[in-house]
Order: structure tokens, then sequence, then C-alpha cells
């Protein structure tokens, strides 16, 4: 069930004051303030369902799953923008108003409203793992068990030029929500993993190659439940990720994190890359004891979190 919070008298990291965010949310499992709480961020197009009917991470959360909701309680925010709570405020038509900072800074406001001073995971795929890690550095002390999957500290070059190659089509195209998919969809998967799944197959009904009809069928699927002003909204906060920004070098930021920090690539992933992630384990070895790195094997890129259910849980195995 959707539930809401108010948080009062923002400001933003620019500057810019908000004198009230609606911020919604859903829990399931346990109830709140009965057993370990695990904060799950959701990724650019996903919401605060994710398990139960329409759940998008039932793979992972839910009865006897690796996140077992007979344990644990699981707390899930929408990214305000997002637009899945029906919320429709004035704010939003600035759709660069947010970075992932503030929404990490909000995320830790609605915490406090209820009453959650520790959590024993954070954990959230692609921009939410990047929020994940605003969060435990805006809260060094309240997390246990960081867990960012295929996802990074900060937004590289190469993912703020996807990101401004998405906002170019997001304003100009004519059927822009669509159109921004099919491009997006290429990033989210890899050449492996479209050769695997397609190997230049033809449809001859739709007269158009199988590679085609699929990238279509997602950008109309996505046009249905996702609006263009959440879209440009969410890819601008993907778009500024930096735990650094303003604060100094990547040692000395993340030195007063307290949890236990626990990165998952994925080896063919092109967007958040497993290159950036074994530099970041590299980083932090230097300097911490309590990190671990692992990697999904898979063709199918950055989406092979919400694919390679069996390899995730086992990489969390020894958290949950």
């Amino acid at each position: 069930m959707l539930q809401k919070l108010d948080i009062s008298n923002f400001t933003t990291v620019k500057g810019r004051y908000i004198d009230q965010i609606s911020l919604t949310f859903e829990t399931f499992g346990k109830p709140l303030h009965t057993a370990p709480i695990v904060l799950v961020n959701h990724a650019l197009t996903g919401n605060s369902t994710v398990c139960g009917e329409n759940g998008w991470w039932n793979g992972l959360i839910g009865k006897g799953k690796s996140i077992d909701t007979d344990q644990y309680t699981i707390v899930s925010f929408n990214i305000p923008g997002n637009g899945y709570d029906g919320v429709k405020e004035n704010l939003f038509e600035e759709y660069k108003i947010f970075t992932a900072r503030d929404i990490a800074a909000i995320f830790a406001e609605g915490l406090q409203k209820l009453n959650v001073q520790k959590l024993y995971a954070v954990i959230g795929g692609s921009v939410g793992g990047g929020i994940a890690w605003e969060l435990a550095v805006l809260q060094p002390k309240m997390i246990k068990h960081l867990i960012p999957i295929a996802a990074d500290w900060k937004s590289t070059d190469w993912l703020k030029a996807n990101c401004l190659v998405q906002e170019q089509i997001l304003l100009n195209s004519s059927n822009p929500v669509h159109d921004a998919r099919l491009h997006a969809m290429i990033m989210y998967r890899s050449p492996q993993s479209f050769k695997q799944k397609f190997d230049g197959s033809y449809n001859d009904e739709k007269d158009m190659f199988n590679v085609e009809s699929w990238l279509i069928h997602h950008g109309k699927r996505l046009e249905k439940r996702f609006s263009l002003l959440a879209y440009k909204s969410l890819n601008h906060v993907l778009a500024h990720i930096d735990i650094t920004a303003e604060r100094g070098c990547f040692e000395e930021v993340v030195e007063n994190i307290e949890s236990n920090i626990h990165i998952i690539s994925v080896d063919s992933d092109i967007f958040f890359t497993e290159a950036e992630d074994k530099a970041t384990f590299a980083a932090l070895k230097k300097i911490k004891s309590n990190v671990t790195h692992g990697s999904i094997c898979s063709a199918h890129g950055h989406d092979a979190f919400l694919i390679e259910f069996e390899q995730l849980s086992e990489l969390l195995k020894d958290v949950f």
C-alpha cells in the first residue's frame, strides 16, 4: 500500500528552497520496527513496488527469497518526480531541480520521520545504487551493509554523454518517451545479449528484424506507464551522481562510512562498467577492510541485475 510523508523546508544542493515535498513509499515483510530494515532504492524507470504482485525485484525479494520478507522489513521510497505515486507538483516542471544527493537527503529525512535510526542494508541497482552511495556519505553510521549493484559513486563522462543523448531525444523527438527508451535499451543490454537473443532473425509478419520489433515493443510499453516529465527528471538525477562534489577526494569522503560495502558489478555492463567498480574497490581496499567486490557473469549487460537472480542471490548470501 502506498503511503505518504511530507518533507518540509528542504533546500537542494544548488540552494533552491522548497517548502514541501511529497515522499511516497511502500513497506513489505515484517511490520516496521519489528525486524531488521532493508531500504531498497529503485532504478530509473522503477518504483516502490519492489516485490509482491507486479514487483520488479520479485526474483530477489519475497518469502523464501534472498531478501526474505519473513525475516526483514523492506522499505522503498519513490524518487520524487517519478510519477508512480500520482503526485503532480509544479516544482517537477523544473526537471533539473534534484541531484542524486538531494534524493538521498530526502530519503534520509523520510527515514527520520519513520523513526528509523539504523538500516540493516541499503541496496539499489543503477541510479538506485548511486543514491545508496550518497546516503551512506550523508549518514555514515546508519547503514550496516551498503550494496550498490550495477552502479557507481559517480556519473562517469560516458554515462553523462548517454544521459545527454537521452535528454536531447526527450526534448526534441515527436515521440519522446518511446524513442528515448529505444536508445536506452541498447545501453542497458550488450552486443552479446542481442546476438544471443536475436542472431539476425527476421519477422516476416511484421516485415522487420526481431531486434527492431523488440525495441519498439519496449518503447510502447514504457509510454504506457512513464511520463515525459518523469523520464527527464530521473535522467537528470542519473547524470548527477557524485559523492565527491564539493567535498574532496574519494578517499577522504568515504573514510567515515562505517558500512560494510559490497560492490556488485555485471561483467558485460557498458553503462556502469565493471572496470570502474574494480577501480573503486581497489581504492577502498587501501583504506578499509570491510569491503567486497563480486561480479554477475552474464551476456545481458546492465539489465542483468534484473535478470540473473540466482547469481545475485549467491553473491548476497553472506549478507542476508
